[in-house]
């Protein structure tokens, strides 16, 4: 080796090198616990169409009160009733499913396991701003990657927990 030559520039290893196994794997943890985070936060979240649902209900049953000066027949008080009904059991029963196909991905990224359905919750989660979509864009852009996409088609799993 000639003493005057610079040193090699360090070369990034292949896909399939330890070190990027390693730091695939420790993302895709990462990802994992963030994505049960927000499930949380989603479920959480959810029990706001519940008020909804329960002013549907107290004006249906008459435990509330409406003015009859303001609605011009029973008729429009129990179509208001059923719309605050129908309206808080459709979002609150959509945002308990979308907490748990979240929740249910974290699994996935846990487990190196459904690539697409992981990639279908971080679409999801893009929705839910400003958190929501930055897990979501990191976690699609993390999947696209060549590397972690050949370790989803390997099965690359963990071996199983004791707990």
């Amino acid at each position: 080796m000639d003493a005057t030559a610079p040193p090699p520039l360090p070369t990034r290893g292949p896909a399939g090198s330890p070190r990027g196994g390693q730091d695939d794997a420790a993302q895709l943890q990462l990802l994992s616990v963030l994505h049960y985070v927000m499930a949380g936060f989603t479920a959480l979240f959810s029990l706001f169409p519940v008020i909804y649902l329960v002013l549907g209900i107290a004006v249906l049953s008459g435990a509330m009160p409406v003015d009859s000066s303001t609605a011009s027949s029973p008729g429009e008080v129990q179509l208001m009733g059923w719309v605050f009904t129908g309206l808080g059991t459709v979002f609150f029963l959509a945002m308990l499913a979308t907490a748990g196909l979240v929740g249910y991905a974290g699994r996935c990224l846990a487990r190196e396991q459904r690539h697409t359905l992981c990639m279908v919750a971080a679409g999801v989660c893009c929705m839910f701003m400003p958190l929501g979509t930055i897990l979501g864009v990191f976690t699609l852009v993390t999947l696209t990657r060549t590397s972690v996409r050949q370790r989803f088609a390997h099965g690359a799993a963990l071996p199983p927990s004791t707990h």
